[in-house]
């Protein structure tokens, strides 16, 4: 039985595949498009090893999950997804977060500043996973500008750096962490 290798070595001129087959370079849009996923995907595992309730835990799953097909479709630079067997990212998965979201900010107090990051390790990641996530936001959006994205994938992205924020909102609440609120022009 042949065994499969991880590397390759067609990449090592700079460029690379797209689902299609098409060659392009490692910085192309696309590519940072997806790769940001890939990276966001990565925190949000960070955030599953942190000692974190069940719940949440398999809801991020179910995020990572969500991140893994919104990659596959970024990769595909074809009208088709030749003809692969994967659902793409709907308005329910939206719907999902947006009802988690809700329920999160039903139980924490009203915001009214921004907040500065931190104050624990679960906190200070999950605001890195937000920043990533925006930064995903800007890529899928730059390549929204020459390539036809799935208009869903925006809306998934961009709600998701909103529940990233909540999230971490919770986690202070839990783990009772005072928020350190941002407020213009004072010093401490």
């Amino acid at each position: 039985m042949k065994k499969n290798k991880v590397y390759t070595k067609t990449g090592d001129d700079g460029n690379t595949s797209l689902i299609s087959g098409k060659r392009v370079p490692k910085h192309d849009c696309r590519i940072k498009a997806y790769g940001s996923i890939d990276e966001l995907n990565s925190w949000v595992g960070i955030i599953r090893s942190f000692d974190i309730s069940k719940d949440i835990n398999n809801e991020l799953i179910l995020i990572q999950r969500n991140l893994m097909t919104i990659a596959s479709q970024l990769s595909n630079d074809s009208n088709n997804f030749l003809n692969l067997d994967i659902i793409k990212i709907s308005n329910e998965d939206v719907l999902l977060l947006e009802q988690s979201i809700d329920n999160m900010t039903e139980e924490l107090p009203d915001l009214k500043n921004f907040v500065i990051p931190g104050g624990h390790e679960t906190i200070a990641n999950t605001h890195l996973a937000r920043c990533v996530c925006r930064r995903a936001e800007r890529c899928i959006t730059e390549l929204s500008s020459t390539s036809e994205v799935d208009s869903v994938i925006l809306f998934y992205i961009n709600r998701l750096s909103d529940y990233l924020f909540t999230l971490s909102r919770k986690f202070s609440f839990d783990l009772k962490i005072e928020e350190i609120k941002w407020i213009p022009n004072i010093n401490i």
